[in-house]
């Protein structure tokens, strides 16, 4: 992994994370601020985390929503290193910018959740998590097997199409379903993938589990409310967000590292 990340890559990732929030925010004004005209957020019946829902604001929960954009910055930083010369990875610049876009849909979607707490933000946030996932699988998949790019692309949009319809139809699963799908792309990745990618450095994947167990602990710790103070601005889940982008970008880390030259030779 040879590229250097400059000044420059930063910068313009966090203009274009800027221009989205931005973006999100002409959207919400758009559609808002009265979210209770639109059908509610299965967890609005239960818990939507620790923040005090602020009703009648076009933001609801502005710490969950504006820790989300950590999604988007990392997100852009993959499309900036991937389109910047210098790329030398075994990652196709193409299969980068993909998983760029997956991180940026996770990041607009938890928005939107956040924001408006209700069911059709729920569906655009579980739907950015559907699209991570699916890559980390069908990306561990296709190294293993051998896959062939044309047949890994149908996998993947079918994978995402038959989440989607069970998204739809029973929308009470979608955490247990995303947990499945996330353990089997790390069990799949660690075991069977993982030796297909000689000169790859690991440890990049073990510190994004690490990272990703540490926030689901918090996550937990959140729900249920043992570490809660409803109206500040320092959140559970939003640390949830930033460990979650964190843990995300190790995993791009980890799919550039594969050299490229090793790669050509396999």
């Amino acid at each position: 992994m040879s590229q250097t990340i400059t000044p420059r890559h930063v910068l313009t990732a966090l203009a274009l994370a800027a221009i989205a929030a931005l973006g999100i925010l002409l959207l919400l004004s758009l559609l808002g601020p009265d979210w209770l005209a639109y059908a509610p957020a299965t967890c609005t019946a239960t818990r939507c985390f620790c923040e005090f829902p602020r009703i009648g604001t076009l933001i609801v929960q502005p710490a969950n929503s504006w820790s989300s954009m950590g999604y988007v910055f990392v997100g852009f930083m993959m499309i900036v290193l991937a389109r910047a010369k210098g790329w030398s990875s075994a990652m196709p610049p193409i299969a980068a910018i993909v998983f760029g876009v997956t991180a940026i849909s996770v990041g607009l979607g938890s928005v939107l959740l956040h924001a408006t707490l209700t069911l059709w933000g729920q569906f655009f946030d579980v739907l950015g998590m559907y699209l991570v996932g699916s890559f980390m699988l069908v990306s561990a998949l296709s190294r293993w097997l051998r896959i062939p790019d044309r047949s890994a692309i149908i996998f993947y949009l079918l994978l995402c199409s038959a989440l989607v319809a069970v998204l739809i139809a029973v929308p009470e699963v979608r955490r247990w379903l995303f947990a499945v799908l996330l353990i089997a792309a790390i069990i799949v990745e660690l075991v069977f993938a993982r030796p297909r990618r000689p000169g790859v450095k690991v440890g990049f994947y073990l510190a994004g589990i690490l990272t990703k167990a540490v926030a689901f602990t918090i996550w937990n710790l959140d729900q249920h409310g043992a570490i809660c103070t409803p109206h500040s601005l320092v959140q559970g889940h939003a640390a949830w967000h930033l460990l979650g982008a964190t843990a995300l970008w190790l995993t791009f880390c980890y799919y550039r590292s594969e050299p490229q030259s090793v790669a050509r030779t396999e």
